[in-house]
């Protein structure tokens, strides 16, 4: 890809990771977005014209109306994420355009995230950093500021793919007693001691923490709604890394006002970016904006992730990471 006159025209969305920008600009030719600027359905497919590669997040939205619009020259479109609900991939896939994702290298950081988010519930964290930044903290007691032990306690995983083992194995370092439920029980190797459910109901029924790590698909989708919630324990922790989509937050709100879940930690909501302003109401939901793949290490390997796609398939192979 050395000659410039020969090498693929890819559209680079938003602003990725120096490092990831500047080998996109060594082997294509390039169009970045250093003000890092959202793009609306319009400009999307006006760019469709342009390029013959795309390099999306999450934030572009590749709706069948979208898809139906883009134009013959783009051939691929390599996610900056793991996730792909923001891509119509049955409409991609008609279109002939191929899909990939990144995924695998962002584990690390999002089960991180998840522990900080656990811990940070359990232990009244937001409550906490509030009291001392606001100048509150003027008395001390054995009852004050009382929160849940997460030692000893049962996790419940759900979704037990690459980022739900690497949870479960950093719960284990808390002494946590570890159980989940997937499409599949995992082979024994991969399980390494946790106890499997068949349905998510024998799971919920047994969580006094849960926290979720499945994809959002039409079968996930509000997976956790208000029966869900009412078959946790009571006075349980929640907590969300995955997707918004899987939680029906009004659900969510009914359990937290009555005690059901105790607290919960997110990192991923409904509505994004902005998250749900009644969350904001509660001392004991400890929130972050989706930052659970925002590490430097992280953001590197996904960007680069996404270009190895793209130079398989500019290479005429088939990309590893094929999605549709």
């Amino acid at each position: 890809m050395s000659d410039t006159k020969t090498r693929p025209v890819l559209w680079v969305t938003r602003k990725l990771s120096a490092n990831t920008e500047r080998r996109a600009a060594r082997d294509y030719e390039v169009i970045l977005n250093p003000e890092d600027r959202l793009h609306n359905a319009d400009e999307i497919v006006a760019m469709s014209a342009r390029v013959d590669a795309m390099l999306p997040c999450h934030s572009e939205q590749f709706t069948a109306d979208v898809v139906a619009r883009l134009d013959p020259r783009l051939k691929i479109i390599a996610n900056h994420s793991v996730g792909v609900d923001h891509c119509d991939l049955d409409a991609l896939k008609a279109r002939g355009i191929v899909v990939t994702n990144t995924p695998d290298v962002l584990s690390d950081a999002t089960a991180e995230i998840a522990m900080l988010l656990l811990l940070g519930a359990a232990r009244r964290a937001a409550e906490g950093d509030r009291l001392v930044r606001d100048g509150r903290w003027t008395s001390w007691s054995p009852s004050f500021m009382v929160g849940r032990q997460v030692t000893g306690k049962r996790l419940g995983i759900v979704g037990m793919g690459k980022v739900g083992r690497v949870m479960a194995q950093r719960a284990r370092g808390f002494g946590m007693e570890v159980h989940y439920h997937n499409r599949s029980r995992l082979s024994a190797d991969l399980e390494a001691g946790a106890t499997y459910h068949e349905s998510l109901d024998s799971l919920l029924r047994v969580s006094e923490f849960l926290s979720m790590h499945c994809p959002a698909t039409p079968a996930t989708r509000g997976i956790m709604n208000a029966e869900a919630f009412a078959c946790l324990p009571d006075g349980c922790v929640f907590v969300n890394t995955a997707r918004g989509a899987l939680v029906d937050e009004d659900a969510l709100l009914d359990a937290i006002e009555s005690g059901k879940v105790a607290a919960a930690g997110l990192d991923c909501f409904a509505v994004e970016p902005g998250g749900n302003p009644r969350f904001a109401e509660h001392e004991n939901i400890f929130m972050l904006p989706h930052i659970g793949s925002a590490t430097f290490e992280t953001r590197d390997a996904m960007g680069f992730r996404a270009l190895d796609n793209l130079d398989t398939f500019f290479a005429g192979d088939e990309p590893g990471d094929r999605v549709a």
